[in-house]
């Protein structure tokens, strides 16, 4: 019942029809959104949405430095063990319930706490978090923790209103309610997400659009196509074959920047029944698998030449890269005695992928090199989200998915591969990644990071719970009637400051 009455009252605004005048944007999504909650989604395409419908304390710049959102400073304690933030005042949640630090307080431990939370492990260094003020919040950790700020940049910092949040509790995703530009109106799943202009938001001077809808297209042609007679204006991830139609067309803008994330394949090691699989239980099979792989020649068929072959969380041009471990040559022989070894002729295995073009490509080309030293691949192609599901809960032997990437490199390695960790959908567990990872968070100092990054390197090398297969850039093309629009390695779509011209 308190469910209903909440959304009764939301629904109340949402009945106000935009004036015939209004400017709509349309913006093309290679894949559906999974849940909108902020503390339980998982998905690159929900942050595109988040991007428009809740601000984060902390934003970053396409050169990946932290900015100002709801918080406007911060500050650390000598000894790294506290972080208090000033917050912007006169700010209101899309529901009008006020922003303040008590917000903050009830969303961080909403995010902690939650038995469906996702952000858990993004913020297990914090030991509490406290309102010191009506727009001071301070944040003590049990040890120092240089990512916070990266983890208050993303999900983990996006402030929802606690009242949404008390009357939904974990279907919140229903209707949320966050402080952002643009207030949720209504989604059909597999179909669109429409938002419209919050007419109360803190910075509204410089929201240009009324209304935002997100259509999901897979289909990478399918996508262009429908940007080019109109019916987008802005589509995302647009596929390197495509770049040149795009340049091509005088009413197409285009955009890119090379990506801070990367592809991989999850392998099942402990999730559930599934893992006991071939390559689930013998790392020799997964090394195999590895091998077998010609990994610049699958990005350079797929992307064009605008990816980068790769064979860990962090790209071969990034300062993280451990040159020690080079992006491994195809050795189809000792791929070959690998399997062997392990006791198999031909090993049989099923991998998820999702259903667009681009990353069935990069499967097929795939499964055709690793047949050669022995793998009889079958590809279960399925919708993004319901893949993500069926990671979750180990319903998988391998998967294929990827990972937009972070501005911290603990953002693109901890959460995959520590003990419990949220998107730990391998369930693989090791005490001295554990250990090294930890203290990586904890050092203040980028050379010792470094060390620690490397040396847990080493040992995922070897046992492989994620086979890394490279890093891609985000494509964009949109409308030449679309001015303000800024590409950032982050793969989003800020909307502040973006006009549509009629």
């Amino acid at each position: 019942m308190k469910i209903a009455k909440f959304l009764t009252s939301l629904a109340v605004g949402t009945l106000i029809a935009l004036p015939a005048f209004a400017v709509e944007l349309k913006i093309g999504l290679q894949d559906d959104a999974d849940v909108l909650d902020p503390a339980q989604s998982r998905t690159f395409v929900g942050r595109i949405v988040y991007t428009a419908l809740c601000d984060k304390l902390v934003d970053v710049t396409p050169d990946l430095k932290f900015v100002p959102q709801l918080a406007t400073s911060w500050k650390w304690s000598a000894d790294g063990k506290q972080l208090t933030m000033e917050l912007r005042q006169g700010v209101k949640f899309q529901d009008e319930t006020p922003f303040n630090a008590q917000a903050v307080v009830d969303t961080i431990q909403r995010n902690q706490t939650m038995p469906e939370s996702r952000r858990k492990s993004e913020l297990s260094s914090v030991a509490k978090v406290e309102a010191t003020g009506e727009y001071e919040v301070t944040f003590t950790l049990k040890a120092p923790d240089v990512t916070l700020l990266a983890q208050l940049s993303d999900r983990a910092g996006m402030i929802v209103s606690p009242t949404a949040a008390k009357a939904l509790g974990a279907k919140f995703g229903d209707h949320p309610v966050c402080a952002g530009p643009f207030k949720f109106v209504e989604r059909v799943q597999q179909d669109r997400i429409v938002l419209e202009k919050f007419q109360d938001y803190w910075n509204k001077d410089n929201i240009f659009v009324d209304k935002v809808t997100y259509l999901p297209i897979p289909d990478t042609t399918v996508r262009l196509a429908n940007l080019r007679s109109g019916d987008l204006d802005m589509i995302e991830r647009v596929a390197a074959s495509d770049v040149g139609t795009v340049k091509s067309d005088s009413n197409l803008a285009y955009s890119d920047a090379v990506g801070t994330g990367w592809l991989g394949i999850y392998a099942n090691i402990g999730n559930g029944a599934r893992a006991d699989n071939p390559l689930g239980k013998d790392k020799r099979l997964r090394q195999a698998f590895s091998l077998a792989i010609d990994r610049d020649a699958a990005m350079q068929v797929v992307f064009d030449g605008t990816g980068l072959a790769g064979n860990q969380p962090f790209a071969p041009n990034s300062p993280w890269y451990d040159k020690d471990i080079p992006v491994p040559a195809r050795d189809v022989d000792k791929a070959k005695a690998l399997v062997k070894a392990a006791g198999y002729d031909r090993v049989p295995v099923e991998i998820a992928v999702a259903n667009n073009p681009v990353t069935m490509q990069t499967m097929q080309i795939i499964q055709s090199m690793v047949a050669e030293v022995g793998f009889d691949v079958s590809l279960k192609t399925t919708e993004f989200a319901t893949l993500l599901d069926a990671q979750t809960a180990g319903n998988y032997q391998l998967s294929r998915s990827d990972w937009s990437g972070r501005s911290d490199p603990d953002g693109n390695i901890q959460q995959f591969v520590t003990t419990g960790a949220g998107l730990n959908d391998s369930k693989y567990s090791n005490p001295e990644v554990d250990k090294l990872l930890l203290e990586a968070r904890q050092s203040q100092d980028n050379a010792v990071r470094k060390q620690k990054y490397d040396a847990a390197e080493v040992i995922m090398n070897d046992e492989l719970p994620i086979i890394y297969l490279g890093h891609q850039a985000w494509i964009w093309a949109y409308n030449k009637k679309i001015t303000g629009f800024v590409p950032s390695p982050d793969g989003m779509i800020r909307l502040v400051g973006v006009k549509k011209s009629s």
